[in-house]
């Protein structure tokens, strides 16, 4: 009887919601229940959603007066959308769990559900009306603006032909320079990032055609492998969405590392505030939110210095505990091609954008990493315009510390110091791991040590070897140039393709083999 009376109440609560979503704006504001019903399903789903309406309500009459939002108001609502539509996902788990309750908790938690997804529904629907408004203004601005600099640009070209636009163009529109590298060289010689020492998962689209969307993700909106200008590196395009996410093939460990590449395109001063990427880590492994999720959202906006890197978490039963935006003004790094690292531990995410850390929260993840999903999107970003692609994403489980590794077993293998292809030249992103060896040979005043250099199987034997083993003697060169550790302490040698770990026929296998090996003499 009971069951039957639930289904009857669910068809009803299910008919009302749907029927509230062609409700107009609300002149009278609802009332939120002052008492609880004592199912917590019931009680966090009716507070999480009066919450939620008390933020969005105070916009009510935007959208019929046509007052426009402000960035800050924007932010609000974008939050609030998202927020309320996973909070609708837990309404069913809400109604089953009033089966099996007493009468009277049955018809009082039913009118509360029904007063909140009334609450929830408007919310969802008047945000997203707003938001939908303030992105049109901006294009008809974006419109305005573009003709009144056509109108002049006649007299003001002369004046500009020789200098440089502040949109980006992509990786060719400069070069870099030797005093550029040994600049970069010289602050990656303090980067503390360490990638996980055991690889599961890395796609640099070797395997995928041009214009296919990647074998090795998933998505429910739309994406391409594209090559850029000349160059041969291919790179996989977000697009922007609702709800769209770009999903990896691999499954997140307790502790691990993220490492991947941006490349941008169309970026400008007239790029909004809200353009971001989003980088979630969830317990859902198709395209919602979950239960327990944190999001780190990257900004792109060119037009000021005070946008920043907003960290967001939700986990079961407890709610958002942070939801915090960390100033970080990355408009430079995110034009010129940056190269993003994630460490989770447990419950602390650090995140570097090139080699600064902007982020290092030490209690923000799930507990008992049940957050296993790495999910991608993207806001705001204008469609045709502003573009963004990213490449060599790698996932590696970490946990272990080279320096006690290497002193305890007296050699250790890394896939974590990378080098240009084909080339010597190390990327300057591998100086964390660089640092932790010279930090070791600090301590340990006696050690020498044998550096051994490995390549995948692309080229000819021949050509691999002599590239170990310049790879090998450039890592030398490292410590002794910039860490200051004495040459005779250091050997080095090469085995080209001679010693796989891993499969060369396949991305993730060939990053196994190229590796650098220290061994204790």
């Amino acid at each position: 009887m009971k069951s039957s009376i639930i289904r009857i109440l669910t068809f009803l609560i299910f008919g009302f919601i749907f029927s509230a979503q062609t409700a107009d704006a609300q002149t009278k504001k609802l009332k939120r229940p002052t008492n609880r019903v004592g199912i917590s399903s019931v009680d966090t789903f009716v507070r999480e959603s009066f919450d939620l309406y008390d933020k969005v309500y105070m916009y009510d009459s935007y959208a019929e007066t046509g007052k426009s939002l402000e960035d800050d108001d924007y932010e609000t609502l974008l939050d609030a959308v998202e927020d309320g539509e996973r909070v609708l996902t837990t309404a069913p788990s809400a109604i089953s769990d009033l089966d099996g309750a007493n009468v009277l908790k049955q018809g009082k938690g039913t009118l509360q559900i029904n007063r909140a997804k009334k609450a929830l529904t408007y919310s969802i629907k008047t945000g997203k009306k707003l938001l939908t408004e303030k992105r049109k203004k901006g294009d008809e601005n974006d419109v305005s603006e573009e003709t009144s600099e056509s109108d002049s640009s006649s007299t003001s070209s002369n004046d500009n032909s020789s200098g440089s636009s502040s949109q980006n163009s992509g990786p060719n529109s400069s070069t870099n320079s030797d005093s550029k590298t040994q600049k970069d060289v010289k602050i990656y010689s303090k980067f503390d990032f360490v990638p996980g020492d055991k690889l599961l998962f890395f796609d640099d689209y070797s395997n995928d055609f041009i214009g296919d969307f990647p074998a090795k993700w998933n998505t429910n909106g739309s994406g391409e492998v594209v090559t850029v200008n000349d160059s041969k590196e291919k790179w996989m395009q977000i697009l922007p969405g609702y709800n769209t996410y770009y999903i990896p093939d691999v499954e997140l460990p307790e502790e691990y590392t993220i490492e991947f590449d941006i490349l941008t395109f169309g970026l400008d001063k007239k790029t909004s505030s809200q353009a971001k990427l989003n980088i979630m880590l969830s317990d859902d492994k198709a395209f919602g939110h979950g239960n327990n999720h944190v999001t780190a959202s990257l900004p792109f906006g060119q037009f000021a210095d005070f946008f920043g890197i907003r960290m967001k978490n939700y986990i079961a039963r407890g709610g958002g505990e942070i939801n915090n935006e960390i100033r970080a003004d990355i408009r430079e790094a995110v034009l010129n091609q940056p190269h993003i690292s994630i460490a989770v531990n447990k419950l602390r995410f650090r995140l570097w954008v090139n080699e600064k850390k902007y982020v290092d929260i030490p209690r923000i993840m799930p507990p008992n990493g049940v957050a296993t999903t790495l999910k991608f999107s993207t806001n705001t970003f204008k469609d045709g315009k502003e573009r963004l692609f990213i490449a060599n994403l790698k996932v590696a489980e970490g946990g272990v510390d080279l320096r006690r590794k290497l002193i305890s077993e007296g050699s250790v293998s890394t896939n974590g110091i990378l080098f240009d292809s084909g080339s010597a030249n190390i990327q300057p992103q591998s100086y964390g791991i660089i640092r932790q060896i010279s930090q070791v040979l600090q301590q340990e005043s006696t050690m020498k040590l044998n550096i051994i250099g490995h390549t995948d199987a692309d080229g000819a034997d021949s050509a691999n070897l002599a590239l170990s083993k310049k790879r090998a003697t450039a890592v030398k060169n490292a410590l002794i140039t910039i860490y200051n550790v004495s040459g005779d302490r250091l050997q080095t040698d090469g085995r080209g393709e001679s010693v796989p770990v891993g499969d060369n026929n396949t991305p993730d296998g060939k990053a196994q083999n190229r590796r650098v090996e220290f061994i204790k003499i």
